[in-house]
Order: C-alpha cells, then sequence, then structure tokens
C-alpha cells in the first residue's frame, strides 16, 4: 500500500512508518510504497514543496512555484496535471493538500504533544488503536456522502480533511482550511469544450512513461481515454463481454479497435464467477482500505480484466479507466430543484418533460419530486433529515421514488438501530448548526459527494491491480483540472435529457480523436444482471455475513430482519436496495478485515528524540 505521513512537533514517543523513506528538504515526511520518481521535492531555505504521485509539473516549474508557497497561495499548487498530493512549508507553516476527488486523501490527530498527518487513517489510528465511531459509520452506510459529518472520520481520534480543504499547521495548531470553492463560476457547455478537451488530454499524456499501456474500452468516457492514449503508442484495450449483461459496448468497442490504429482489442469472457458478492468467504483476498470499499463486491470481475491484460503485457504497466466520467460529463436529474429554487420554471418544465419521456413517468411526478428540495438549503435539509431519523423507520421503495434531498436518506437508514439512528440524528443536527460557506446549488455538493465517494472506492480497485499484478490504475476523469473544467459546466446543460454526455460530444466533435459513431452513441452499458446473479448465486454467504453474528449487526448499524428480507428479495430476482445491500456488504467486509489486522503493523518505533516543525 502506497501511502505518505508527517509530524509536526516535539513528541515523547519516537515512531516512523515501517519501510517508509524521507522526502528530501521536509522534515519528518515520510513516503511508503511510492517508486522514487513519483516523489519529488524543490527547496530554497525555509521554504520547500514536494508533490507525490502523478504530477505534470516539470522541475523547473515546481522550482518556480516555491514563491507561491511563500505567499500561502496553495490552490495554485494544485493546477499542475495529474492526482498528487501536496506539502508545502513556509518556516513553521506546513499546508498538505490532497486532490479534489480524495484520490489523496488527508487526515489528521495529535498523538503525544505532536500533530500526525497521514493519507491513510488506518495509520493514524495505529499510533494507538483508536476504534470505529459507529456514528460516523451509520452516515456512511445511511448517507454515503462523505462530507456530511465534516472532519470527522470513520475512525475515532482521526480527523480527515474535507473535500477542497486542506490541512494547514502551524504554531497555533491544527486546521482544515477551504482552497476550492463551494461552486465554481459558470461557463456554458460549448466554451467550456476546449478546456476538457485539454485537461482530459493531459491527464493521459502525463501518465505515458514508456510503460505499457492498457485501458477500458466500453462506454463513451473509456473509449475516449483508450483512444487519446492510442494517439501517443500502442494501446492494449479490454471489454468485459459478459453473455448476461446483453448491451452494446463489445460491438462499440470491436468497430472502434478497428478504426483507430494502435488499439489492440480484446473481450474479457465472463466466468460462473465474475460475478458481484463473489469469493467473500476469504476475505485475505481484499485489499485493505481506510474506508469500506465498493470494489470488494466487485473483485471477481475486476480481476478478470487484469488477468487479461497480464497475459498481453510482457510486463506491469498502467491501466487506464473511465471511472469518474459519469459524475463529471453528465448530471441527475436532481438539477431540476435548482433551476426550480432560481426561478426558472419554463426551464425546469422543459427538461421535466424530458426526463419524464426517458422514464415513462408525467413532467409533474418529476417536478413534484423535485420541489421539496428547491425550497430548502444543506443546512435546512440536513435537520429535516435528523427529524426523519427520530421516527420511525420507513417501509422501503425505490430510491427513484422519494423526494429529491440534499442528503437523502438511503435504504441502509432503515436498517439501523434506533438508538444509533437518534444518535446519527443529533450529528447531523449538529454539523447543521456549524455550517458555513455550503453551496447555492444541490448539483454542486451533490457533484462533490460524487466525486469524493468515487475516489475512496478506486483506491481498492488500485490496490488489487497494484498489489496482485504491479499495475498502477489511472483514472484521468478523477483529476483536478478535469473536474474543474467539467463542473465549471452547469449540470442542467451536462444533464440535458434527450443529449448523451454532450459535453465530451462537443469537446471531441471534429477532432479527429473519436471515431464519429462513437460520439453519437447513445447507449449505456451496465452490471445489473450480474449483481442480481451475484446475489442469487451468493444468498448464503450474504445472509451469514449480515446476519445475527455480524460485525454490524453488533454495533447496531444493521438489524436482522429488513436485510434477511431484501436478501430474500434479492435472490426471487425482485427489485431490491441494490446499491444500499452494496453498501452493507462492503462495511461488514470492512469491519471483519479491521479485526484481523496487526494495529501496529503500519510503524516502527525509534529511540531517539525528534523535534519537527
Amino acid at each position: 500500500m502506497r501511502w505518505s505521513a508527517g509530524r509536526y512537533g516535539t513528541t515523547s514517543e519516537d515512531r516512523l512508518p515501517r519501510n517508509g523513506s524521507t522526502v528530501s528538504g521536509l522534515e519528518a515526511v515520510w513516503t511508503t510504497g511510492w517508486p522514487p520518481g513519483r516523489v519529488r521535492a524543490v527547496s530554497h531555505g525555509p521554504v520547500a514543496l514536494a508533490v507525490i504521485g502523478d504530477c505534470g509539473a516539470d522541475e523547473d516549474q515546481l522550482a518556480d512555484a516555491l514563491p507561491s508557497v511563500r505567499a500561502g497561495r496553495w490552490r495554485k499548487l494544485t493546477r499542475w496535471p495529474g492526482s498528487y498530493l501536496v506539502i508545502a512549508r513556509n518556516g513553521t507553516t506546513l499546508a498538505v493538500i490532497g486532490d479534489l476527488a480524495g484520490q489523496h486523501p488527508v487526515y489528521w490527530r495529535s498523538h503525544e504533544g505532536a500533530v500526525w498527518w497521514a493519507t491513510s487513517a488506518l495509520a493514524l489510528a495505529a499510533l494507538d488503536g483508536a476504534p470505529v465511531d459507529p456514528t460516523a459509520l451509520a452516515a456512511h452506510l445511511a448517507l454515503a456522502q462523505p462530507d456530511v459529518l465534516g472532519q470527522r472520520s470513520l475512525l475515532r481520534c482521526v480527523e480527515r480533511v474535507p473535500g477542497g480543504h486542506l490541512l494547514l499547521i502551524d504554531t497555533e495548531g491544527a486546521r482544515a482550511v477551504r482552497f476550492e470553492p463551494a461552486e465554481y463560476a459558470s461557463v456554458d457547455l460549448p466554451a467550456a469544450a476546449a478546456t476538457v478537451r485539454a485537461a482530459l488530454g493531459e491527464a493521459v499524456a502525463t501518465r505515458l512513461d514508456g510503460r505499457p499501456v492498457s485501458t477500458d474500452l466500453a462506454g463513451l468516457d473509456s473509449t475516449a481515454l483508450a483512444c487519446l492514449a492510442a494517439q501517443r503508442g500502442p494501446v492494449t484495450a479490454v471489454t468485459f463481454a459478459d453473455e448476461r449483461l446483453r448491451d452494446d459496448d463489445l460491438p462499440y468497442a470491436t468497430r472502434t479497435a478497428a478504426a483507430v490504429p494502435r488499439l489492440t482489442h480484446h473481450a474479457v469472457a465472463g466466468t460462473a464467477n465474475t460475478v458481484y458478492y463473489d469469493a467473500l468467504n476469504n476475505l485475505t483476498r481484499l485489499p485493505m482500505t481506510d474506508a469500506p470499499n465498493a470494489y470488494a463486491v466487485t473483485a471477481s470481475i475486476k480481476r478478470a480484466v487484469l488477468d487479461t491484460i497480464a497475459t498481453h503485457h510482457s510486463s506491469p504497466g498502467l491501466h487506464l479507466t473511465g471511472s469518474g466520467g459519469d459524475a463529471v460529463l453528465s448530471a441527475p436529474s436532481s438539477y431540476i430543484a435548482d433551476l426550480l429554487r432560481e426561478g426558472q420554471h419554463r426551464r425546469a418544465w422543459q427538461h421535466a418533460l424530458g426526463h419524464a419521456r426517458l422514464r415513462h413517468t408525467s413532467a409533474w411526478s418529476v417536478l413534484r419530486r423535485s420541489r421539496p428540495a428547491s425550497r430548502t438549503g444543506l443546512a435546512g435539509s440536513w435537520s429535516r433529515t435528523a427529524a426523519e431519523l427520530r421516527g420511525p423507520a420507513r417501509p422501503w421503495a425505490p430510491q427513484a421514488t422519494r423526494p429529491v434531498s440534499w442528503t437523502p436518506l438511503l435504504a441502509t437508514a432503515d436498517w439501523v438501530s434506533p438508538d444509533i439512528r437518534r444518535q446519527l440524528a443529533a450529528a447531523l443536527d449538529e454539523a447543521a448548526a456549524q455550517m458555513h460557506n455550503a453551496p447555492a446549488r444541490l448539483t454542486a455538493w451533490g457533484d462533490r459527494q460524487d466525486l469524493s465517494r468515487l475516489g475512496v472506492d478506486t483506491t481498492g480497485w488500485r490496490e488489487i491491480a497494484a498489489a496482485e499484478y504491479g499495475i498502477d490504475l489511472i483514472a484521468p476523469y478523477l483529476d483536478n483540472e478535469v473536474i474543474r473544467a467539467c463542473l465549471a459546466v452547469p449540470a442542467d446543460q451536462r444533464g440535458a435529457p434527450g443529449r448523451y454526455k454532450p459535453l465530451l460530444n462537443a469537446a471531441f466533435t471534429g477532432t479527429g480523436v473519436l471515431p464519429d459513431f462513437v460520439l453519437t452513441r447513445t447507449t449505456k452499458g451496465g452490471f445489473n444482471a450480474l449483481a442480481y446473479a451475484g446475489l442469487r448465486e451468493n444468498a448464503p454467504v450474504l445472509r451469514d455475513l449480515l446476519g445475527p453474528c455480524s460485525r454490524l449487526a453488533a454495533a447496531g448499524l444493521v438489524t436482522e430482519q429488513p436485510v434477511a428480507w431484501m436478501l430474500q428479495r434479492a435472490a426471487a430476482g425482485q427489485p431490491t436496495a441494490q446499491g444500499s445491500l452494496h453498501l452493507a456488504v462492503a462495511a461488514e467486509v470492512w469491519l471483519r478485515q479491521l479485526h484481523t489486522t496487526t494495529s501496529t503493523s503500519d510503524w516502527w518505533e525509534v529511540n531517539s528524540r525528534v523535534a519537527a516543525a
């Protein structure tokens, strides 16, 4: 596992990360597992700057950024292509800046008189065996929005830096400080197209270093990455093509590979085991991550793809995935609530008509779902959600039939015990009372939460690829500059009904990068068939995981009857709360892994005392 850590201040209990390497020019800062070429630092006197990860800045650009460190212009240090962690020091002030999607998260805590920070919450918890915070885990299960409880991580005593914030440490202590605006100034889609194309092209080019390159080749998002990479060299493209999926990803992929030079295509046939929830009776094969991870549920499918890549590459390389493309290139219909809030009633009606046609419902129904969220802000929504949590659990209904909300309660909220529901309600009320600088638009909040969740989940897939195959997994749509370019386009333009991924279409039409038939595609593959197959075939394992002996049940985070009923519906092929089951299974797996992990394995103890500032 790759992670970074540091200490600010003097401590009586000295520790070093196990197998860690020091970062040049920065006292008491270490990296573990990172190749030397992706840890770079420059310094001049009391000013120092380090970048860790895939950073497109060259040595001269890093040196030229030292005045920005001196002036505290932190955001400027996050504008290079790629995805990376920034550590900047100016005298006694230290700034640690993660990325906008949480692929390089930042956590901190006080311990033995010093402030310790790391990109691994588990490593900080291991300093003294800090346990799981059940209320924070309840928020993860019931709400699935990482920033709902602000600086509260899933582990007690460990603070997290929320999205768009940095960790600032000086002689006055440690605190999270916002460096990214809560929402961007709007840029119309046609004007943003060239910026999106440039940002995505740089995101791909920054990673190409002579190693073998592979990509997914399925939907529009991954196809764009495959074509961009193929402009610069040979690419091995893979399509997961299980016959149970019944989509048109494979025909489009085959046609694309025939039309694009240097793109070699391979189909990955499914097997009996390439379904959701496979092999969960052997948790040792799943990576340990800082939070419950969605790829614990789909690991067998990801391994089938990686097996195919390894077969066709003589040495490990890098793999480009379209993960995050949906979050930045399109938008859910909840943006209609923002149109209503801003008095754009005619446009709201037009968009409601379009979304109603797609969902075979009425425009009035779409508007009715959107209207409550248009009449409140984020703090008001949390207060309303807290009141709902204090009431009885709701009968299950598909999430798409419930009113739109800034922070919707998922089905998992109704599986939590009454006592934990009350604790979560109190935490939400407290968070609402302390809120400041909230975005004015629901979509601005929702987009950031989706990206943060994707960044956390992608970590699980990345760990599988690195630990088992030596492959670096790259998600260019989660890069800072790609996110900024895409999310500056209003959600009602990115997600307009009747046009599929219009931002990607505008960015690449007429450039010759993607074939025209790709840009006019209106279909999208999905994995529902494999989810239901996994629910049926692995029902006994799931009943054991989430039954009376589960760790979630012991903590009051699930109750037996509603979960058993949902699993029964799934096994019968009836509509179920798939996303909620997914969340619950991943959380149960994570808790069981925590129980078997040695809590002190991340650190060495040393005898000498070191002061760092």
